[in-house]
């Protein structure tokens, strides 16, 4: 639960530290920024290193994972349209409705409820003694997959953004090419798998789309230049390694300390709220969502615990599923794919890139504190519900 809080804790610290930055560093904002992004970067290329090595499947029983996919794409699919629905027809005027530009942007920018926090899931539930557990056991293949499937899904929902271009061609290629070695060279490599090597592999992946980007540019303008997200490119190279569970303190710590340090440079990345004349910026917007008014405290959380709701219903849906197990294993099962962190605020990150902004940016950055908040409570109901159906087993009832 402490290390849940500190989370939330860091990424608020961050959301506070961007409200002063500007006015702190003065002309050298945009090196501070860069400097921040970069940073963000490799944390975010050092988690999704260590998400697809916790990507283990037997290739023989690629048929059984079949449901397993479609089950954790419903469960990442679910939530994202309630709250696209929820972000278009009552954040926005009726005006927009009908407006595919609207649509876009909300598309996008609610995606970051989709994706299950992997990470915060396995560690929490393996603490609470849940590891040999089939809500265990089954909790780590469908978050793994919603992780995936947020992932592939950023690809055509950047291609709506920026429009259908030859470079996207080039972006598709690369990503098939990628998924055909993670799925062929799967667990093939045996690599060093300490901190220092992930991190050292988190530069090299950022460095090398970065530089793919920085040459297109140059050759062919920003509007015509090749940007691939750092996410695929981290996970599937975390994929073809020989996985190597390394259980040591410092391990531990410094894992945690890169997500820690993520969820910072997340907050720091956001734009200012505080001080702002929302009307003149609202003006100056280049999207629907950025040029929208900001509201009232209160109102925005009434919308948090609102969108929060509608997140973690879509969450439900393994409960209609996986018959054989017992009911409070199914709703086990689907509260803990309630937790979100890092990937989310990743989505949120990307969506920034793309100008996005307004009252709907600030509910998504509170909704994901919320839900870290609340991380301890979920993995308590399922460690109680979990605990229960295994002694109704055992009484053979």
């Amino acid at each position: 639960m402490k290390k849940i809080l500190l989370f939330s804790f860091f990424l608020m610290l961050g959301l506070v530290v961007s409200q002063f930055l500007p006015a702190m560093v003065g002309e050298g904002y945009s090196s501070v920024k860069t400097i921040s992004n970069t940073l963000l970067y490799v944390c975010l290329a050092f988690i999704m290193i260590n998400v697809g090595r916790e990507f283990e499947m037997d290739k023989s029983r690629w048929r059984s994972y079949t449901e397993d996919y479609f089950i954790a794409m419903a469960t990442a699919a679910f939530p994202w349209i309630f709250v696209a629905l929820y972000y278009m027809f009552v954040l926005l005027p009726d005006i927009y409705w009908n407006s595919g530009e609207a649509w876009k942007e909300n598309l996008l920018l609610s995606r970051f409820v989709a994706p299950t926090s992997a990470g915060i899931l396995f560690t929490m539930l393996a603490a609470a003694g849940l590891k040999s557990s089939w809500v265990y056991k089954k909790v780590q293949v469908l978050a793994i997959f919603d992780d995936l499937d947020t992932i592939l899904l950023m690809i055509p929902l950047q291609i709506m953004m920026v429009g259908l271009r030859w470079q996207l061609g080039v972006i598709i290629l690369i990503v098939m090419g990628l998924l055909i070695i993670g799925w062929r060279k799967m667990g093939s490599y045996d690599m060093r798998q300490d901190w220092k090597a992930i991190l050292f592999y988190a530069v090299l992946t950022c460095g090398i789309t970065q530089a793919v980007y920085l040459v297109s540019k140059y050759f062919y303008g920003e509007d015509a230049s090749i940007h691939i997200e750092v996410l695929l490119p981290a996970f599937v190279l975390g994929m073809v390694m020989r996985h190597k569970h390394i259980d040591t303190k410092v391990e531990h710590n410094v894992a945690t300390a890169v997500s820690f340090l993520f969820m910072f440079l997340v907050g720091v990345s956001m734009p200012v709220f505080f001080g702002v004349d929302f009307a003149a910026q609202s003006a100056e917007a280049t999207t629907i969502t950025g040029a929208q008014p900001m509201m009232s405290w209160p109102v925005i959380i009434l919308h948090v615990v609102i969108v929060s709701f509608l997140s973690n219903i879509g969450k439900l849906f393994p409960l209609f599923f996986y018959r054989e197990r017992r009911k409070r294993e199914r709703l086990a099962l689907s509260i803990g794919m309630f937790t979100r962190g890092e990937v989310g605020a990743g989505i949120i990150f990307i969506a920034l890139g793309y100008n996005l902004g307004g009252p709907a940016l600030m509910i998504s950055v509170l909704t994901i504190v919320f839900n870290l908040i609340l991380t301890g409570i979920f993995v308590v109901w399922v460690e109680k519900l979990t605990r229960s159906a295994y002694e109704l087993e055992q009484a053979g009832k």
